[in-house]
């Protein structure tokens, strides 16, 4: 199992550990054991992962005297909801969880971000300890302490900052992931790649069908990659700030793709239709090599993402949620764009009829 510090503060106190390999989760359970980070573990998971894990993961808890309790919700985007969490926190109360409890988020990055939240404001915040199950999770989300539900207005439009207590990642998880869930994880895999590592755009061109086929040791270095390069940002940017605002990269029109769809759009594919107009509007303003925007918009497509914005999804709808992004600073709508990979930026400046332009010539 290989093991990745978080340094936040000098104090050690909101570190955290990011533990990778397969078949960690003995020693998952040893480790909660060991540092005694709570009286009762309430275990918060989706219907599905519910179904394949909780179980399994309960009764390894309870084998090692944990007093644990296992809760779920339906599955789908459409559950990250403020009344979800809600749901959550009242039976949380119901089987006695206070504020020497702690919750276990185990499930991908609806439940990571849901049980997250829940875990922020019950009590007015305990413990939370991460299990993610999707490739998504284990690279991006379950990383960083970043929580929330989604409302009308947009994605993730309430939520909090609330570091993990440790964060495990099973690549054996892997192995019962829908195949529509491990092209969600290889878009973030890639954004990581634009924003800073060649070499994983690399590994993604050379080795596309077997990570399509779940080479297990090929994911386990994908995964650590980009938790070691997420870590190194959220220590110098935990809240969003500044530097970790490159993580965004693809996500701003990728998030109003994703809401103005009704949530129908998978969030890689989303994010990867924001990544390929983001190169674009890169190579449009003169920042990109074209290239270099032709060179990720293949390899986008070589594993099977979407690169063009579905025809019932309204290009001028999609504008409008541009202007209310919860990143946005004043009027001004801030992008992450790219002068080559490995050296994203932040701009401000994009004109609108060159994102209406970008956003015409994906429809498809």
């Amino acid at each position: 199992m290989n093991r990745i510090r978080l340094n936040l503060d000098r104090k050690t106190v909101r570190s955290y550990d990011i533990h990778v390999g397969r078949d960690i989760l003995d020693r998952a359970g040893l480790l909660l054991a060991k540092n005694n980070w709570a009286a009762r573990y309430v275990i918060v998971s989706d219907s599905r992962v519910a179904s394949l894990y909780g179980g399994e993961i309960l009764d390894l808890l309870l084998r090692m005297d944990l007093k644990t309790d296992l809760i779920d919700f339906p599955e789908g985007e459409a559950s990250k909801t403020v009344q979800t969490c809600l749901e959550i926190l009242e039976k949380m109360a119901g089987l006695g969880a206070d504020r020497t409890s702690a919750v276990i988020a185990l499930g991908g990055g609806v439940t990571g971000d849901v049980a997250g939240f829940a875990a922020s404001i019950f009590m007015r915040g305990i413990p939370c300890i991460q299990i993610p199950t999707t490739l998504l999770a284990q690279v991006d989300s379950s990383i960083g302490g970043k929580t929330g539900v989604d409302t009308e207005a947009g994605k993730n439009y309430i939520g909090t900052f609330h570091q993990p207590k440790a964060v495990f990642s099973d690549i054996s998880f892997l192995k019962t992931l829908p195949e529509a869930e491990i092209r969600n994880g290889l878009a973030e895999i890639v954004k990581y790649g634009i924003i800073e590592s060649p070499e994983i755009l690399d590994i993604l061109d050379e080795q596309a069908e077997s990570l399509l086929l779940r080479d297990a040791a090929l994911l386990e270095g994908l995964v650590l990659q980009c938790c070691r390069i997420k870590k190194g940002i959220v220590e110098l940017d935990e809240k969003d700030t500044g530097l970790r605002r490159i993580l965004n990269f693809g996500h701003t029109i990728g998030h109003a793709v994703e809401a103005e769809s009704g949530f129908r759009l998978s969030h890689g594919d989303a994010v990867s239709i924001g990544m390929a107009a983001a190169v674009r509007i890169s190579a449009e303003m003169k920042y990109l090599p074209k290239e270099d925007s032709e060179r990720i918009q293949s390899l986008i497509r070589k594993l099977g993402l979407a690169d063009r914005v579905p025809r019932d999804v309204d290009g001028e709808a999609i504008l409008s949620r541009l202007k209310k992004d919860k990143k946005k600073q004043g009027a001004a709508v801030h992008f992450v764009l790219l002068k080559r990979t490995g050296m994203p930026f932040m701009n401000g400046g994009v004109p609108e009829p060159l994102i209406r332009e970008t956003i015409e010539g994906m429809m498809g």
